[in-house]
Parts: C-alpha cells; sequence; structure tokens
C-alpha cells in the first residue's frame, strides 16, 4: 500500500468536520473585536449538521437501538434531513423524512437525492411557525411507531451535543486558545451546547451568546411567531434548552439576516444561509461591546447553494436591472 493511498478516508464520513476558521475583514466595523467564522458548508452536504448526524447514528447503532435493514424516520427543515440521508446512504439505512414547504426546494431536493422518501407537510404562506413544526413532528411519531424503525427526535435526543465537542475543540486550537466569546442561533439547541462545554473546560470565563429569530423570540420571554431564519427558532423553547449555559440572548431579524448575507458575499466571499447572516449581525453586536482586543467565535452554519431561490428573490431587482 502506497503511503497516499494509507491517507485516503475511509467514507464520506471520515471528512466531517475539521473546517475552516477565517476572519472578517470588510463587515466588520472599527473599534469591533476581532470576529472569526467556522466555515461549516465545507463539510460534505455543506452543513454543520453533518457532524450531529453522524453522532445519532452511531450512538444509536452501538446501543442497540438501530440495526441494520430498519428505516430511520425524522422531521426535519432540511439541514438535519440532509445530514441523516447522507449518514444512512453511506451506512446502508432506508430513511423517511417529514418537511415543510416552508423550508428551501434545495434542502427538499438534497434530501430526496441522497435517498429519502420525503412527505412535505403543507404550511402557511411558506412561513416557519410552531404549528408547521409540530405538525411535522406528529407525522414523524406516528410513522416511527411501525415495526423495525428509529426515530432520533432531534429535538428531545441529547447524544447531538457530543457530536458537537470536535467544533468546540476546533475552534479553541484554531484560534490558539485567544476566544473571549461564542455566539450561535438556536435550533435544538444542540451545537451551542456541545461547542460552549469544549471552550469553557478550556476556559471557564468564555462568554456564550444564543441568537434567536427576533419575530418569534420566545426564549427572551416574547410569543411565537412567523420568520424566515431557517433551521432556528421553532416557536417554543426546545426540550434541550439549557439557559445556564448561556449568558445572554440577542434577538436578531430576518431583514438584518438577509442584509447580512448579502454582505457576507458581496464584501467577504463567503456565501452562507440567512441564519449564518444573523449570527454575524449578534457576533457583531457583540464585539462593539468588546472591544478590538477581544476575539468572538461564531458560525456559518451551512452553504449559501442551499437557499438560491430565497438570493434569487433577495437579488431580483439587481438581476432584472441587468438583464438583456
Amino acid at each position: 500500500m502506497t503511503r497516499s493511498t494509507m491517507s485516503l478516508p475511509h467514507s464520506v464520513l471520515d471528512t466531517i468536520g475539521n473546517t475552516p476558521l477565517v476572519r472578517l475583514r470588510r463587515v466588520v466595523p472599527k473599534s469591533c473585536a476581532r470576529i472569526v467564522v467556522k466555515l461549516e458548508g465545507r463539510n460534505p452536504t455543506g452543513s454543520m449538521k453533518d457532524r450531529m448526524a453522524e453522532a445519532l447514528i452511531g450512538t444509536a447503532e452501538r446501543d442497540g437501538r438501530l440495526q441494520q435493514g430498519w428505516t430511520v424516520v425524522e422531521y426535519s427543515g432540511g439541514s438535519t434531513g440532509a445530514s441523516l440521508a447522507m449518514v444512512c446512504a453511506a451506512k446502508g439505512y432506508p430513511i423517511r423524512i417529514f418537511s415543510s414547504d416552508a423550508f428551501s426546494e434545495e434542502k427538499l431536493v438534497q434530501m430526496a437525492a441522497f435517498g429519502a422518501e420525503l412527505t412535505i407537510i403543507k404550511s402557511a404562506d411558506g412561513l416557519i411557525t410552531k404549528k408547521v413544526i409540530q405538525d411535522m413532528i406528529a407525522a414523524a411519531q406516528e410513522a416511527s411507531c411501525q415495526s423495525d424503525t428509529f426515530w432520533p427526535d432531534q429535538l428531545n435526543n441529547a447524544d447531538m451535543i457530543p457530536g458537537y465537542y470536535p467544533m468546540g475543540q476546533e475552534i479553541w486550537d484554531q484560534t490558539g486558545g485567544e476566544v473571549d466569546a461564542f455566539v450561535h442561533s438556536i435550533g435544538t439547541s444542540a451545537s451551542l451546547q456541545g461547542v460552549a462545554m469544549v471552550l469553557r473546560r478550556n476556559r471557564p470565563g468564555v462568554r456564550i451568546v444564543a441568537v434567536e429569530p427576533a419575530e418569534s423570540a420566545v426564549l427572551s420571554g416574547g410569543p411565537p411567531g412567523a420568520h424566515k431564519m431557517e433551521g432556528i427558532g421553532i416557536g417554543y423553547v426546545p426540550p434541550l434548552w439549557n439557559p445556564s449555559m448561556v449568558d445572554e440572548i440577542m434577538p436578531i431579524s430576518t431583514a438584518e439576516s438577509e442584509t447580512m448575507a448579502l454582505r457576507l458575499c458581496e464584501e467577504e466571499g463567503l456565501f452562507a444561509g440567512t441564519t449564518s447572516g444573523g449570527n454575524v449581525v449578534a457576533a457583531i453586536r457583540l464585539g462593539q461591546q468588546l472591544g478590538p482586543k477581544a476575539t468572538v467565535a461564531t458560525l456559518l452554519v451551512d452553504s449559501g447553494l442551499r437557499y438560491l431561490a430565497t438570493y434569487g428573490k433577495m437579488l431580483a431587482p439587481r438581476i432584472g436591472r441587468h438583464s438583456a
């Protein structure tokens, strides 16, 4: 066996993680902290959720909840579904996913491309609401009652949290231990907790800030509402939420997030989704409080290629203006 052959990954699952960390330059105002972002779009499906999907499936295999020949059943807005479908494809499991037309078509197509059997739950006007999330969960729960199925039930499954420990260690190592704060948006809350646990083990005083949609700021005590920040803001407090892990909660609007997502493209050359834009808005807001000597880390959670239709709508006036 040659030296180059020995270094080849055993499977696509071995390519998960070890994503780059880069410093933002042009979108960061003067007197702001150094803002660094983890490029999670470099994972196999283009999302940080590959990390948790591998952890969920691997743990279930080891403890016998998932066996060869069984079908995985889950609800998902798209990122978790695509990641689970990729892991299942690599390991040979059939998968059924219950999603909604409230989420990007690109995500739905990607899940299907990895072999998932999709059931689409109708939404009200294409908006993410508490009801559409609950309808997806109810459909997955009913399907999980069939024999020889495994339901990860992501909102209630703490097996995800260790899947994000490597991300926390990567951030610590890539900053040389110079990280004063970590900012991240809340879906299940597993990714924030996994990273925070590792960072606080290395530096107990690191500041942890959670981000949620301003239109549905339930963690801040507000009412649930409709929004378009995919992957977060489920309309109620997620079961895994641990407020003791967080120093502050920042509500960020969909409009602010979309504006920043476009700026990241145009000014930094970084193509990510709207929720990633919200992460950066919050990180800059915190960075202005902490000052230029501090370092704030956050995540670009997935690739903008998952949101081409969304970007098309945002850029429609510009595209039309330059058409022949």
